[in-house]
């Protein structure tokens, strides 16, 4: 990354940006954009004050209010630079002030008042006012290890979503704090043996309800749970506690409140003027120009700017889908085809791209996921082969396909055995995440518990089944926060989850289950090492309709890096299942989803399996428990 910061300026007094800080920033190539643009303190001539820099170029006039000018928009009329950058430096503003800008459009008309594009805080809704950071004062988290993100390590993140996932209950169940997060928070997920926590998005928003997803302060850390600084605290508590950190970022779209980006100086600045192009139709939200430079640099400094400013090691891009295709969720007549014809959004896909670029040359241990519904093909193979540049991909066929299958009753599941299979035959396409999100919790789509079938004891099974399955499976593993102790109600973003349910012994089961399987997933090369490579994985079973059984060997690098997964789909027990093995000699059953510790029936084999010669290689004849999974590992 260019360090522009360091270049030697030299400017008169009062002037804030330098004729090269205007030349980057207008072909757009000032990646630490936040180092220019927004509030930051600073002194000039000896005089303390704030320098104070918006992008605005079809304003008339541009001034800015707060709390050091009694909100009078005739105090400090800023003065336009280059290509629509306003700046100003106003001694008496400090750090804690809260301000805004007033716009007067090319017509002449005053419009609302506008919070900062690049503040860095924010007031708490519904409140809109940006407030002045000193950015010295935040404090630079402790890092991550160099290859947590890597595509040979174990992966397994814990999605989480800040405002619920405790509250205080003596004090009204208001939210914790961000501090009270990280005495908490960290502890929990390294002891459950997650390696990650991929926040849902910290950005910024005005409205509880989009859970972050529709923000207005792309820079500022939610004012609901405490300042940057405790922000960065609970990262590097996250870090101490040896865990990865994750963010979800959303650059695909933004709301349209009138005290943000929408219509920032009375023209489609940030977003496409015409609906057709600028406008989600599902979500009544805008979407970016990446046409437009100044808007991509924006975008692409606050990606770096999450991962410089508070050390996070990755970010989860929301929505890819929807900025690749102009035509995404439109009707036919409701689009603009791209300069070819087609309905690929061009500007979109090279932004995609040189943001990966970028924060890959950066920082290098650092990663990117898409959450990407289609068949957009390499979305994360390099950019030089062709590829988006991501590092990893969400899974959303093989979570789609499978949640269907385990909805089936397990009579009807022979039926669709191709589920399960179908898979298999592109999982090595992509680096793959599997995901069971937030997104499958909400709108009437139950808990991932309440989708099982059968009885009481069947639903658990079921979901023990499809857990241990989904860790045998290739690929690295995310799980929303309640799903790891089997919540049984819809995810609610009002209120804390419901944790005691852990007094009852078959939630408690299933939360023991997760631990131990992210502990074996982390433990075992074989399970983790080739993740996203087709030499690590070999089917074994793959015809047994009847039964509704899989199996399969999952490898390491090492050749005694080996580890059979067998899965049980049905609520039958079944003796005597023959299995073909590499190895001679004995196989330890490292996990078995139906024990008693569990919560289920405790049927298995004791412990350990010793081979069975045949005429030509050597079997396992093991009891398959009930809907349940097993490990065998060789003793070599």
């Amino acid at each position: 990354m260019n360090d522009n910061s360091t270049m030697e300026e030299t400017r008169p007094a009062t002037q804030v940006l330098s004729d090269f800080d205007l030349y980057l920033l207008g072909e757009g190539n000032q990646l630490r954009l936040y180092d220019k643009l927004g509030a930051h303190p600073m002194t000039i001539d000896g005089v303390n004050g704030v320098a104070f820099v918006v992008w605005a170029p079809n304003a008339r006039r541009v001034s800015v209010v707060g709390d050091f000018n009694s909100w009078d928009g005739r105090r400090h009329v800023m003065r336009v630079r280059g290509n629509g950058f306003w700046e100003i430096f106003v001694p008496e503003a400090k750090a804690g002030d809260k301000y805004k800008y007033e716009l007067e459009s090319r017509s002449g008309h005053l419009l609302p008042l506008k919070s900062d594009p690049v503040a860095f805080a924010g007031e708490m809704r519904p409140s809109t006012a940006s407030i002045v950071v000193d950015a010295a004062t935040i404090p630079q988290p402790s890092r991550a290890r160099d290859n947590i993100n890597a595509l040979d390590q174990p992966m397994s993140i814990y999605e989480v979503h800040l405002g619920s996932w405790r509250r205080n209950p003596q004090e009204g169940a208001r939210w914790l704090t961000y501090r009270e997060l990280a005495a908490e928070l960290p502890a929990y997920a390294a002891d459950m043996g997650y390696t990650h926590v991929e926040l849902l998005p910290v950005s910024e928003h005005p409205f509880d309800g989009s859970w972050g997803y529709q923000p207005t302060g792309l820079f500022a850390p939610t004012s609901r749970f405490g300042s940057p600084q405790d922000f960065a605290f609970l990262v590097d508590a996250l870090h101490k506690a040896g865990l990865g950190v994750l963010l979800d970022w959303v650059p695909g779209h933004f709301p349209d409140d009138p005290h943000g980006l929408a219509n920032f100086d009375g023209t489609g600045l940030y977003e496409h003027a015409n609906p057709m192009q600028g406008r989600h139709m599902d979500w009544g939200t805008l979407i970016y120009n990446y046409g437009r430079p100044e808007v991509t640099n924006f975008l692409l400094s606050n990606a770096l700017f999450w991962l410089e400013r508070y050390g996070v090691d990755g970010l989860r891009v929301d929505a890819v889908a929807s900025m690749l295709y102009l035509d995404y969720s439109r009707p036919s007549n409701a689009w603009i085809p791209n300069k070819h014809g087609g309905r690929e959004n061009i500007e979109a896909v090279d932004f995609l791209r040189r943001t990966n670029t970028e924060v890959f040359k950066a920082f290098p241990h650092a990663t990117t996921a898409a959450e990407e519904s289609t068949s957009w093909p390499q979305v994360s193979r390099p950019v030089d082969w062709g590829g988006l540049g991501f590092g990893y991909k969400w899974n959303m066929g093989w979570m789609n396909d499978t949640l269907d299958y385990m909805t089936k009753d397990p009579i009807y599941r022979r039926h669709h055995h191709g589920k399960i299979l179908f898979g298999l035959h592109y999982a090595f396409s992509e680096n793959f995440i599997l995901p069971l999100s937030h997104d499958e919790v909400v709108h009437g789509k139950r808990s991932i518990l309440g989708r099982m079938p059968g009885d009481p004891w069947q639903k658990f099974a079921n979901l023990r089944a499809y857990y241990s399955f989904m860790f045998g499976h290739p690929g690295k593993k995310l799980m929303f926060m309640g799903s790891e102790f089997a919540q049984d109600i819809e995810w609610n973003h009002d209120t804390s989850l419901p944790w005691h349910l852990l007094d009852k012994p078959e939630h408690a089961g299933v939360q023991r289950l997760v631990r131990d399987l992210n502990r074996l997933y982390r433990d075992t090369p074989a399970l983790h090492a080739l993740d996203c490579d087709p030499s690590g994985f070999e089917w074994l079973v793959t015809d047994d309709a009847n039964n509704s059984v899989f199996a399969w060997l999952r490898k390491g690098r090492d050749p005694a890096e080996r580890c059979v997964v067998v899965v049980n789909f049905t609520p039958q027990v079944i003796e005597n299942y023959r299995l073909r093995v590499p190895y001679a000699g004995q196989w330890r059953e490292a996990l078995n989803s139906d024990s008693s510790v569990y919560g289920g029936s405790n049927v298995g084999n004791a412990g350990t399996v010793s081979t069975v010669a045949t005429s030509d290689s050597q079997e396992l004849h093991i009891v398959l428990p009930p809907l349940a999974a097993l490990f065998f590992i060789p003793e070599l």
